[in-house]
């Protein structure tokens, strides 16, 4: 491939542009000093407006987005050359905005914050022996995360029926699991005409929908791994294991001393699942029948038997970057507020480019613009009262790495820290809104401040009103989206956040989520609407106070 000059010149940092900034973009912003072209026309009282309309743009947001989500860049996979030259990219354009370096320690690149990670592949070959037969690897087993089992290991295996706690129904009551193999059953219990008996009104929670809730709750207990067995008969575990092959093979990152909070899920066939089981379907079926009429764990007969696996991965550390542009404030400098976007994406797979337009090239655009636009208002004289991170985070689709790494390593105090609001997929429509009115999803947003839920909700009404959709604040949605993106390690420790989110459509995590089909004029007021709120949280004379905990 033939790289554009504008890709060669941010791949050419330090020098000569990056080995210049620490000195050129630490002098603060002076009132009045905005180039005649840039001044803003007078009387001008909404500045906000002003700045938005006049940087936050369509033109701005796609021309970024042609660079970052072109196949030159490789879908900027965690740890890859895409990856770096993205970061190299976002770099730059922080620089050409004046935003200042933050990350003193990196003289090479004053904006990157850089760290290690572990990059692991299976290889191939894996085998799993029970009764005296052998079972082949990506044909009656795969699996994702890091293996335990790098040479052939004998495993005595723990059933913990669902492996689900919720309420009464607590599959783990009375078990120690530290240092187990476990054995989980997919889906949740539910009735004879399909209704979950965890749900009031019978619909299906986080545990039949996503076994990484499943995975995070054994990590939790302790688990060394978990074996994942479907008995619903709803799908072909041959032809699902043969889609997947690819995906499976395709080398993840993961921070070197943890399984990104996920214990390691092994998944087996029906047929080798009643071998480790030491049963048949009929006893299977039972014990689904009385799960479901308790409400609750039952007793069971079931003996697993021990079995032995090899399931070796290569690995070696990989180093990666979150960009870091800072914004000073002016009176309440010493407060700061993130506005966050991931600009990680999935790399190749396959030999095909997964270039992530909208997960998560069009938030890390929206970031861009945004940040352009304080810019140009601070170099006028209307700069905001609190300091503004811009915060372009790495490792997101590895399990929330970046930001994980981030508010583990601040670069400014935690506590000095008001919001993240954070941008994760603004450039598409899911089914729910086709062909109707321009919307948003937020969620969070009400978790730990009612502020900052009532300054969002203020900032569109004065400025655009698009829909704002609450559905997935619903600490029983089943989706758990809250947890699944860069503002969640915020949360933990007690910040303010806001999620701004399209949902998920047919090209989420596809080779197709292209440019093509990015809705730029629905990416634009999504962008400004953020740009508002940021406004307000960064003028305003009280920071967010911290009123509530919901889940």
């Amino acid at each position: 491939m033939k790289y554009t000059a504008l890709l060669l010149a941010a791949l050419a940092l330090p020098a000569p542009l990056l080995a210049q900034t620490p000195t050129k973009v630490k002098t603060k912003f002076k009132p009045g000093t905005l180039a005649k072209k840039d001044a803003p026309p007078a009387p001008a009282a909404d500045y906000a407006a002003l700045y938005a309309t006049r940087y936050i743009t369509q033109e701005h947001l796609r021309r970024d987005l042609g660079v970052l989500a072109s196949d030159e860049y490789e879908g900027r996979e965690t740890g890859t050359k895409g990856q770096k030259m993205a970061a190299a990219y976002i770099s730059q354009q922080f620089a050409a905005d004046s935003l200042v370096a933050p990350v003193v320690s990196n003289a090479a690149n004053p904006y990157l914050q850089t760290f290690n990670l572990e990059r692991s592949s299976w290889l191939p070959g894996g085998t799993l022996t029970v009764g005296g037969k052998a079972y082949e690897w990506l044909k009656d087993f795969y699996a994702f995360g890091r293996s335990p089992f790098q040479q052939a290991t004998a495993v005595q295996p723990v059933f913990v029926g669902y492996g689900i706690e919720q309420g009464p129904y607590f599959d783990y009551a009375g078990r120690d699991v530290k240092g187990q193999d476990i054995i989980v059953l997919l889906g949740e219990p539910h009735t004879a005409d399909g209704k979950s008996v965890l749900s009031p009104d019978g619909s299906a929670t986080k545990w039949a929908v996503d076994f990484r809730a499943k995975a995070a709750l054994a990590a939790q207990k302790g688990a060394r791994s978990v074996f994942f067995v479907d008995f619903s008969g709803k799908s072909d575990f041959a032809k699902v294991a043969a889609r997947l092959a690819p995906r499976v093979m395709q080398p993840t990152i993961a921070a070197a001393d943890a399984a990104g909070g996920r214990a390691p899920s092994f998944f087996v066939s029906p047929a080798l699942a009643l071998k480790l089981l030491g049963t048949n379907e009929a006893t299977i079926r039972s014990y689904e029948a009385a799960t479901a009429t308790a409400r609750q764990p039952v007793a069971n007969k079931l003996k697993p038997v021990k079995f032995s696996l090899s399931a070796p991965q290569q690995r070696s550390e990989v180093g990666t970057e979150n960009v870091l542009g800072f914004l000073p404030g002016t009176d309440k400098q010493d407060e700061v507020l993130v506005v966050s976007a991931h600009y990680d994406h999935l790399g190749i797979i396959g030999g095909e480019v997964y270039n992530g337009a909208d997960d998560d090239g069009s938030g890390t655009v929206g970031m861009l613009a945004i940040a352009q636009a304080f810019t140009k208002a601070a170099r006028a004289g209307h700069g905001p009262r609190r300091s503004i991170l811009f915060l372009a985070n790495t490792g997101e689709e590895k399990g929330l790495l970046g930001s994980e790494y981030y508010t583990s390593h601040p670069v400014f105090p935690l506590a000095n820290t008001i919001a993240d609001l954070n941008i994760d997929m603004i450039g598409r429509s899911d089914e729910a809104h086709l062909n109707k009115p321009d919307y948003v999803y937020v969620i969070g947003s009400d978790k730990l401040s009612s502020q900052l839920h009532s300054v969002l909700q203020e900032a569109n009404r004065t400025h655009g009103n698009i829909d704002l959709d609450f559905r997935f604040n619903d600490p029983n949605d089943p989706n758990r989206f809250y947890y699944r993106s860069d503002h969640y390690n915020f949360a933990v420790h007690k910040i303010p956040v806001a999620f701004f989110f399209n949902g998920v459509h047919p090209d989420y995590h596809e080779a197709s989520d292209e440019i093509a089909k990015i809705e730029f004029e629905k990416l634009e007021a999504r962008a400004r609407l953020v740009f508002y709120t940021a406004w307000e949280l960064a003028n305003r004379e009280e920071r967010p106070v911290v009123d509530s905990n919901k889940q």
